[in-house]
């Protein structure tokens, strides 16, 4: 029996890029968090400590610096194919190479009911994710996109109901008609094919994502939280026919109604405690049937997170 050495990979990873475009008066801000992976024939630098095929990690961390200035850093996906890309075509040793953005975002703040040029203030949680992979030199490259978001925080205070479930000798769970729904969405989405040379509207496809999924959420009236993610998942395909799958993850963020009765006060579902552990882990993916094989879209990405 022989050892042989596994799939490897290597980069840089969390590279905080802040981008403020100042050519007007009006200052603009992208927010960023980059991770960089490349992939190729590495072998030597883990069986024998040989560094002459590796682009050190720190080389990678310069490299995101330079294009947020040199090549612009606007939607997270065009920066993330533009740096895979890169990689994969200008380092020989790099047969594979993927990108991972996280993007904070940034308000103006209001002075006097008018947005200031130059100042901001961080929006809560919510964070927009992109995760791009480029495999293969010029000639025979393949590009894969996927885009998402996380911690986005949301809570309907009724049309959400949980009865008829299966009960076994330790249920005690008593069945409601009308409760809270919160939960922390994670959901991310991937397009059926990209081509690098071909511009896509980023931002405005995030947008009409994300509205989508806030719209389905508030309308549905929710016999589960698995039906609400389905009809969530559903609506962004049938809106966007460039997306292959929606992957959703979901922890409810239990509200139970407190007993005040010993009070002599009644609750008629409008005290509660918020617990945040134990929590139910809700998670679903919704696809088309003739989506196809997924490539390299999913690799090293975690299935719902």
């Amino acid at each position: 029996m022989g050892i042989v050495l596994g799939p490897n990979q290597y980069g840089k990873a969390e590279n905080r890029v802040v981008r403020i475009y100042r050519d007007t008066p009006r200052h603009d801000i992208r927010d960023v968090n980059v991770s960089t992976s490349l992939r190729g024939d590495f072998a030597a630098a883990h069986l024998h400590g040989d560094q002459a095929t590796v682009l050190p990690t720190d080389s990678q961390k310069n490299t995101c610096y330079a294009f947020a200035k040199s090549k612009g850093l606007g939607a997270i996906e065009d920066y993330a194919l533009t740096l895979a890309t890169h990689f994969v075509d200008d380092v020989a040793p790099v047969s594979g190479a993927r990108i991972e953005v996280e993007e904070y975002f940034w308000d103006r703040i209001l002075v006097d009911g008018a947005e200031h040029d130059h100042a901001f203030v961080r929006r809560g949680q919510e964070v927009r994710t992109a995760v791009v992979t480029v495999d293969g030199k010029p000639g025979s490259q393949q590009a894969w996109v996927v885009s998402g978001l996380k911690d986005l925080i949301v809570l309907k205070s009724t049309g959400s109901e949980f009865h008829g479930f299966l009960r076994d000798e330790y249920t005690t769970l008593a069945e409601t008609t009308d409760r809270v729904m919160a939960t922390s969405l994670t959901a991310r989405w991937r397009y059926l094919a990209t081509d690098p040379a071909v511009g896509t509207d980023w931002d405005a496809a995030y947008a009409g994502v994300r509205a989508i999924l806030l719209s389905r959420f508030a309308s549905v009236h929710s016999l589960a939280l698995q039906q609400t993610l389905w009809e969530m998942g559903k609506a962004v395909l049938e809106a966007y026919p460039a997306v292959a799958e929606v992957k959703l993850s979901a922890p409810n963020k239990h509200h139970f109604v407190v007993d005040l009765s010993p009070f002599g006060l009644e609750n008629p579902n409008e005290v509660f405690h918020a617990d945040d552990r134990p929590y139910g882990l809700i998670q679903a993916s919704v696809l088309r049937d003739d989506a196809g094989d997924p490539g390299l879209a999913w690799y090293t990405v975690p299935a719902y997170a």
